[in-house]
């Protein structure tokens, strides 16, 4: 018998619906449906869950094949998640560049260091490029830290591809504008970005 199988005779046999197991096990309903029909497995905390709510061991739901797939994708799981919350400090960073003194300012002559706040004698709208894409950049920070448990398909597939592209936007932006300290500066965030990518793979 599967996981499955087995979970959904431990349910019956018990009197639970898949609701009322849910609830039990503080998962969703969707969850416990996945894990019966065979379309995903339990991580392990759930695993640890289940087995001590039916009082049966581990080695007696799982195959030694089901057990070694659950910890791989539990390994992968704590992986993208590192991987997402390093991303996420990363985006929050960005937010440095309103306060420290990282883009150049000449006044009558003479070039001082400033922060985006106290920055002035530019065009407009390069400064509101600017805070856009500081804004925006710290913005997906944000919903990358607030969003780690979502399991929408939009999101997983794009969460990382509109943080490298917001890197290379800043990048790209600042190297333009002649403002070389915040282009080295979201450079290095980019490249530790790059590297966490390249390094997963």
């Amino acid at each position: 018998m599967t996981l499955g199988e087995k979970l959904k005779k431990l349910r019956a046999d018990n009197g639970f619906t898949q609701e009322e197991l849910a609830e039990k096990l503080y998962v969703t309903r969707t969850a416990i449906s996945k894990w019966e029909s065979n379309r995903g497995y339990p991580n392990i905390d759930a695993l640890k869950a289940i087995s001590k709510f039916f009082s049966v061991s581990i080695d007696e739901l799982l195959s030694s094949d089901e057990l070694l797939t659950i910890a791989e994708e539990d390994s992968k799981q704590k992986e993208t998640r590192f991987k997402d919350f390093v991303y996420a400090l990363l985006d929050l960073s960005i937010a440095m560049l309103l306060f420290l003194p990282f883009f150049a300012e000449n006044r009558e002559g003479v070039i001082r260091s400033v922060s985006l706040i106290n920055l002035s004698g530019i065009q407009l709208y390069l400064k509101a490029a600017y805070f856009a894409v500081v804004v925006v950049t710290f913005f997906v920070g944000v919903l990358t830290l607030a969003l780690q448990n979502c399991q929408k398909a939009f999101w997983l597939k794009s969460k990382t591809n509109i943080s490298l592209l917001l890197g290379m936007a800043s990048v790209l932006l600042f190297v333009v504008s002649s403002q070389p300290y915040a282009a080295v500066f979201a450079f290095a965030l980019l490249a530790i970005k790059v590297f966490i990518l390249i390094k997963r793979r």
